[in-house]
């Protein structure tokens, strides 16, 4: 027998007549002719090899299809020069109508099928191990002498026809400190399933326990480590169970097939395929991915809505990435609760002022065209206006379709988590993110104050209380838009506003967001939410990310995206909306920007854009 001593630079020609003499005695093929591409099998009958194919293109990242053999092919001369795939895989399976029926090292007995039979080869991570390694990063199953760790997901992947199953990843672990490497070691090595699709808790993936993985070996954590996933060939496998073929063969999970080919080199040719890594939760712990360039656009949009046209000092209170991180987040909920309305002209009727509104209105609409799940709370004494202007912003244009309208009087203890989540329960939350533009935030004294110290606690609902609330339910993550620091959320700044900004230190609000984003003018705010989104949307690093590199780019919905973005036309309809319902001004301000090549300007506190 051949012990693993120098298998990392044997040639994949010699390991594969190894193989085929069963001379070798390792459980799996990780760090193996490191230099070159391993790839998964799977063969399937002829009659299904059509479907299966199409099921590989459309589910590239788990699937990336290296090469199709003809029937009763059993070479593969683009991938290696004198193979034979009933013998040059350490192990395989064999499932009948989709029942796992035994593991063999060959496939000879049954040369007679094998001739109306089609094999696929599909790219391995085993493959990108040694890119990894040359970034500094630890293969930590090779250190532990052990196969990797597999698991199914509840993520689903495309269907086509009979082939439908869950996705199947691989978990490494990673330091913390080496995520940003590990994508970039990855991101453009598509053949062996690219970048990563999920960085943090396995729960948001569906896996319950990572000690007990599907497939291969528990694979343990150092201090510092994070685990990581990459999308798995062996969803294969689970594809194959599904569609209940008389016969299949797969490889063993682990046991691959070596090929000739040499690993692709990393390079990185713009900033469009630079990917960079964000934490956007710590409980569930939750890391994001999303190109430099789409970045570099929202902190540009990030900075032009932090010019301080009333000179109050909110300077002092911005904190850089906050747009960035806030926009992730939302970009990955599934339903967002958005509040807003800030009684500034206590005296009238109406109080509120028109800041606010048409921010939170813009967040809705482009939430409405990404298909998000998305409502809006208020104060119950408001709710007749909100429902007119959200009535009219429909007529208008303005949103697709009405927002569902809520009030919170918060009349029990427990009143705030039996909003946020179903029957009270913290693990069934209705809502994955909280978003408060211009909403009057409760002061450390109780109160709620207007910018001239004068308390309108008597106006204001306890909102704040579902903000509070939301920091004890896992998985939901908050946001808070704001231009004088008595906002809700701003309690993340509490400390600058009390320091810097008139009469902070009564009007300051206690309660903080997860991500806090100071504008000059609230409802600039809200649009640069809305343009962040739809930046974030139209990155390729991010789209596939978000959709656990299964299915189809998104892109396709582009216009529909854009098409939901503030006008000038929209915007102008908007404020007439609020002044003939008796909404007043609370600021005037200009401010011109420029997003992804248009130019977007603001007219009596709004920011809006001009496509050219």
């Amino acid at each position: 027998m051949i012990l693993t001593g120098g298998l990392k630079s044997l040639l994949p020609h010699v390991l594969r007549r190894i193989i085929r003499c069963n001379r070798l005695s390792i459980s799996n093929t990780s760090g193996v002719a490191e230099d070159y591409k391993q790839a998964n099998v799977v063969i399937l009958h002829k009659s299904l090899a059509d479907d299966f194919e199409k099921f590989c293109h459309a589910n590239d990242g788990p699937l990336p299809l290296l090469y199709r053999s003809k029937p009763g092919e059993w070479k593969c001369p683009s991938l290696s020069s004198d193979s034979d795939i009933r013998t040059d895989c350490l192990q395989y399976r064999i499932y009948e109508h989709g029942a796992y029926t035994g593991s063999l090292k060959s496939l000879k007995e049954y040369s007679e099928q094998l001739k109306d039979m089609v094999t696929f080869y599909l790219g391995c991570s085993f493959s990108f191990e040694k890119a990894v390694q040359n970034a500094g990063i630890p293969i930590r199953n090779v250190e532990q002498k052990c196969n990797v760790s597999m698991y199914k997901t509840a993520v689903p992947c495309y269907r086509v026809s009979t082939f439908c199953c869950n996705l199947v990843v691989t978990m490494r672990p990673v330091p913390e400190s080496k995520l940003e490497a590990a994508v970039l070691a990855t991101s453009e090595l598509k053949a062996a399933h690219g970048a990563p699709v999920h960085m943090g808790d396995p729960g948001l993936l569906g896996i319950q326990d990572l000690s007990k993985p599907d497939y291969g070996d528990p694979v343990h954590l150092h201090a510092g480590d994070i685990p990581v996933y990459w999308a798995c060939g062996v969803t294969g496998v689970e594809a194959v169970i599904n569609c209940r073929a008389p016969l299949a063969f797969t490889h063993s999970p682990g046991c691959m097939f070596i090929t000739d080919l040499k690993n692709d080199n990393v390079t990185v040719r713009s900033s469009r395929e630079v990917p960079q890594v964000h934490c956007i939760s710590q409980d569930p712990l939750h890391y994001s991915i999303v190109s430099a360039e789409a970045a570099q656009k929202i902190r540009t949009l990030e900075a032009q809505i932090g010019i301080d046209p009333g000179d109050r000092g909110i300077i002092h209170l911005q904190r850089q990435d906050e747009l960035l991180k806030a926009c992730l987040s939302i970009s990955h909920a599934r339903s967002v609760l958005i509040t807003t309305g800030f009684p500034t002209h206590f005296t009238y009727e109406p109080p509120e002022e028109n800041d606010g509104p048409p921010g939170a209105l813009a967040i809705a609409a482009i939430l409405q065209a990404l298909e998000k799940e998305v409502a809006i709370v208020t104060d119950k004494r408001a709710m007749n206006l909100n429902k007119k202007i959200i009535e009219e912003a429909v007529q208008l244009g303005i949103l697709k379709r009405p927002v569902p309208l809520l009030s919170y009087q918060g009349e029990r203890a427990d009143s705030a988590l039996m909003f946020l989540c179903e029957n009270g329960n913290p693990r069934r939350p209705r809502f994955d993110h909280l978003i408060a533009i211009e909403r009057a935030g409760m002061a450390a004294d109780g109160n709620y104050y207007n910018a001239r110290k004068v308390n309108i606690k008597h106006l204001v609902d306890p909102i704040d209380e579902l903000f509070l609330a939301a920091q004890t339910i896992p998985g939901v993550t908050t946001t808070g838009v704001g231009d004088g620091g008595n906002e809700l959320g701003m309690g993340k700044v509490k400390d600058a506003v009390k320091k810097h900004i008139k009469n902070g230190d009564v009007i300051a609000c206690d309660v903080e967001a997860d991500f806090t984003i100071v504008a000059g003018v609230s409802n600039w705010g809200g649009y640069a939410i809305a343009c962040a989104l739809y930046i974030l949307s139209t990155c390729e690093i991010h789209d596939r990310y978000l959709r656990k590199a299964v299915g189809f780019p998104q892109l396709s919905k582009k216009m529909v995206w854009l098409s939901a973005l503030p006008s000038v036309t929209k915007e102008e309809k908007l404020l007439k909306t609020l002044v003939r319902h008796g909404v007043r001004s609370g600021k005037t301000a200009s401010l011109e920007m420029e997003v992804d090549g248009l130019p977007f300007y603001n007219t009596h506190s709004l920011m809006i854009e001009k496509l050219l």
